[in-house]
């Protein structure tokens, strides 16, 4: 049966269509703070959308749930991250998904415990970095409910004991929050990781040679932050 140019050139436009449609749909999705972003975001803009992406985690209407390797590709070049965030290694606790943002808008240092005074070059190294080249406009120091670095240095506090290894210095380092909280009225453990993520922003601003100045010309905003496991929101303190 003869085809006609008519219905070649329909089926050759049809064929086409599907093709392109596919090829978009192969593409990876830009993220919530990609697309807001036409220039480098003020600090109170960064953290606007940190608070933005945790409202729609929030409310179940996370866009980033899934990523591929397209989306690492995108951003093979360079990073261009809008926010530091000093978090705790808890397998819980996610910066990039309780935050809804997509690959290379968050830059991460995690530790036990999120802490930050006497953790040394590799953390302290890390968050000048994002200050000095990467220009990253916010740091937000992120405690968790139920932190176990935490819990920790309340029980081995009140044992008055020690723990083996590395991880007794670790715990030494939260043991000062744990001290403050006592003082407090309300739950112990709830002060503790409050104060210990103030702690960790407060020794950031004062941090020498590269963080505290940017924070006083008004180029860098730091603040503390608790995210609650069971409801995943994540509330500003201090």
């Amino acid at each position: 049966m003869r085809t006609s140019r008519r219905d070649f050139l329909h089926r050759t436009t049809a064929v086409a269509a599907l093709a392109a449609a596919g090829a978009a749909s192969a593409q990876p999705a830009q993220t919530p703070a990609l697309l807001a972003r036409t220039t480098p975001p003020t600090p109170d803009e960064a953290l606007k959308m940190l608070l933005d992406g945790n409202a729609r985690f929030v409310d179940g209407k996370g866009s980033n749930a899934s990523r591929t390797p397209a989306d690492f590709s995108r951003v093979a070049a360079g990073q261009t991250p809008f926010a530091t965030i000093i978090g705790c290694a808890d397998s819980r606790a996610g910066p990039e998904t309780l935050f809804d943002q997509g690959v290379g808008d968050l830059f991460v240092v995690r530790v036990a415990g999120n802490v930050v005074d006497g953790a040394g070059n590799t953390v302290k190294g890390s968050i000048e970095y994002a200050v000095a080249e990467l220009k990253c406009p916010l740091i937000m120091v992120l405690g968790h409910s139920e932190c176990g670095a935490v819990k920790a240095a309340i029980y081995h506090i009140d044992k008055k004991d020690s723990l083996p290894g590395a991880i007794n210095g670790l715990v030494e380092l939260i043991k000062p929050a744990v001290t403050l909280a006592k003082k407090e009225t309300g739950d112990p453990m709830t002060n503790a990781i409050r104060i210990n993520a103030i702690d960790g922003a407060e020794t950031l601003k004062k941090l020498n040679p590269i963080v505290a100045p940017a924070v006083k010309a008004g180029k860098v905003k730091i603040v503390a932050a608790v995210y609650d496991l069971r409801t995943g929101k994540v509330t500003l303190v201090g």
